[in-house]
């Protein structure tokens, strides 16, 4: 069968539909969300955006009590919203076979933290898988679902970002139809509740035995010997690393089944080598189990635990050779921090705010944690994933009694209010306090690349489906200060702004409304909103050389020091009209259409 080239979310994806898998459902977060946008496309299996990660492993883990192979995927922190019905499930029985992703971030290319998730494996007492190319992405996902149904257990394929995004040639196979396990009652299996809980924590342990010894003789586990002077010991992303570092002048022990870790195997690698090394990103995971088997080993000694690991830090710190890469002269290099696209909706809404003395923003995860950076300046806090509004909250009493006076203005987007925004907003209107909560809709999932989300009206795959109204959701839970607004209209934004700062003795929600400008408008957009991309100019005789248009941190604007004027980049330029707003003479205007 021909081979094709696949990243491995591509492969994972492919590997569930081989896999005979009939539910998918996922929350958006890089770098798992390719998997679901590419699982989508099989017809065989159905797929599905849920609000956010703990929703899509109850709604897999509900498919897979009902007998069907299912499926969910997130980015690391989502396994901390998942984790509570992730770890009562591996209490319960696995009717149809149950695996699930957990994509990690080394070096936090897009994340809020750095977290290794192969300590979920161990603590939740599930299997892990840990793939180290699109190949084995495909491969042991397959595997995945016939061991979790072997041997009654939920399976972790824990992947990196390198592994998720990287592409490698990939052997396609065909799907394999799975019956259904008839659903049957058993509360004795299925019931967490105290009585049921206790015996079948008894059975979690016996699990685990049965892990133990199939490790042992697990085919992803595996020795390749060549030079004994070196042995290495790596999964995952590291072993490709290190295979580039050593090549044949190392022998390797690679572990593909990464929980329970097959140890008696480890001892006898080590016993044919005279020095061994652990390779592994972040925490020394692997490391602290051979150690406590007795197996003298280098691990975090030699290879850091903070960061992505790359050849080179491995070749220096085990053979103290450092690698030579492209030598470019630091005065070519040009500083280009991540910066709102030209046309956002959110710079409106963030220049004003920017405005606002003794303010305290807090931020949320989105394309708007750039509200923090120069020249805007307006973000100070962001925690994590729906936290803006009940951090807020606390901030605002914390504030009261400490008697300082600050006003406290709550961020977060469309998807982040269905993620775990409403609960946070239900703490502030159901405590009580005058938490100034904004929600930035731009009618789509921004950040990780235009998901459809319940705000839109749209499901995964592109088909018309119930549109959940914010500002319907947010009356509901009991706020009466409701204001609906364009953050592209400075006037409005900045009377929104005076309305809800005069609220001081209650809750008020501002929802700004406009699309992203990179989203493919759909009708509905095009119906709503008036929208125009003609480009605006700078005339060059009226420009004072003031430079407050670039105080909107518009990527389009330029400024030309020796002419001491501004001027637009019509190829960046959207036309959102937001530096026209500010310029105090008048100088930019729309390009007249010839």
């Amino acid at each position: 069968m021909m081979k094709k080239l696949m990243t491995g979310d591509e492969a994972v994806a492919r590997g569930l539909y081989e896999a005979g898998v009939s539910f998918a459902s996922a929350y958006p977060g890089t770098p798992s969300t390719e998997i679901l946008e590419n699982i989508s496309a099989y017809d065989e299996v159905y797929a599905e955006w849920a609000p956010n990660e703990k929703v899509a492993m109850e709604a897999a883990i509900g498919a897979s009590m009902a007998g069907v192979r299912s499926f969910a995927s997130m980015k690391m922190v989502g396994v901390n919203v998942a984790a509570d019905p992730l770890f009562t499930f591996s209490y319960l029985a696995v009717n149809g076979g149950f695996m699930f992703v957990s994509a990690d971030d080394p070096g936090m290319h897009s994340s809020q933290n750095e977290q290794d998730n192969r300590n979920y494996a161990k603590f939740a007492k599930i299997a892990m898988l840990e793939p180290s190319d699109s190949q084995e992405c495909l491969d042991m996902t397959k595997d995945a679902y016939d061991l979790s149904e072997k041997f009654g257990v939920p399976v972790m394929l824990r992947m990196t970002t390198r592994v998720c995004h990287s592409k490698s040639l990939v052997e396609e196979g065909v799907r394999q139809e799975v019956s259904p396990v008839l659903y049957e009652k058993h509360r004795e299996r299925m019931d967490a509740v105290p009585a049921v809980s206790k015996v079948r924590r008894y059975v979690v342990e016996e699990r685990e035995e049965k892990l133990k010894e199939y490790t042992e003789i697990c085919p992803w586990n595996s020795t390749e010997m060549n030079s004994t002077k070196i042995g290495i010991v790596a999964a995952g992303a590291a072993y490709t690393y290190a295979k580039e570092v050593f090549g044949e002048n190392a022998s390797y022990f690679k572990v593909g089944l990464t929980y329970p870790m097959p140890l008696k195997k480890i001892k006898e690698f080590s016993e044919a080598v005279d020095e061994l090394y652990v390779i592994e990103e972040l925490d020394p995971y692997m490391e602290e189990q051979i150690r406590q088997a007795g197996i003298a080993c280098h691990g975090k000694d030699v290879i850091p635990k903070i960061d992505e690991l790359n050849p080179n830090i491995i070749a220096k710190g085990i053979l103290h050779e450092e690698s030579k890469g492209v030598d470019v002269p630091d005065d070519l290099l040009v500083p280009r921090p991540p910066t709102l696209c030209a046309g956002c909706p959110h710079r409106g809404f963030f220049y004003e705010l920017s405005k606002r003395k003794n303010t305290v923003m807090i931020g949320d995860i989105g394309c708007y944690a750039l509200g923090g950076a120069e020249p805007l300046n307006a973000k100070d806090i962001a925690l994590c994933m729906g936290s803006a509004f009940s951090v807020g909250h606390g901030m605002v009493h914390g504030f009261e009694r400490s008697h300082q006076d600050k006003r406290v203005v709550a961020v977060m987007g469309d998807s982040t209010f269905f993620h775990t925004g409403i609960n946070s907003l239900t703490e502030v209107a159901y405590n009580g306090s005058n938490t100034i909560c904004v929600i930035l809709d731009n009618r789509i999932t921004g950040m990780t690349g235009h998901q459809e989300n319940p705000g839109t009206g749209y499901n995964i795959k592109g088909d018309p489906t119930t549109l959940i109204d914010l500002e319907a959701v947010v009356s509901a839970l009991g706020i009466k200060n409701i204001r609906t607004v364009n953050p592209l209209d400075l006037k409005a934004m900045k009377e929104t702004l005076d309305w809800a700062y005069a609220i001081t003795d209650a809750p008020s929600v501002i929802i700004t409304r406009w699309p992203c400008v990179l989203k493919k408008f759909s009708k509905e957009d095009l119906e709503e909103f008036a929208i125009d991309n003609r480009i605006f100019v700078v005339d060059q005789e009226k420009c004072i050389g003031c430079k407050k248009c670039l105080s909107t941190g518009c990527p389009a604007l330029r400024f030309d020091d020796e002419k001491k004027k501004s001027s637009i980049s019509a190829a960046d330029c959207v036309g959102c009209s937001v530096c026209a707003q500010v310029c105090p003479v008048s100088a930019i205007s729309r390009k007249e259409v010839l």
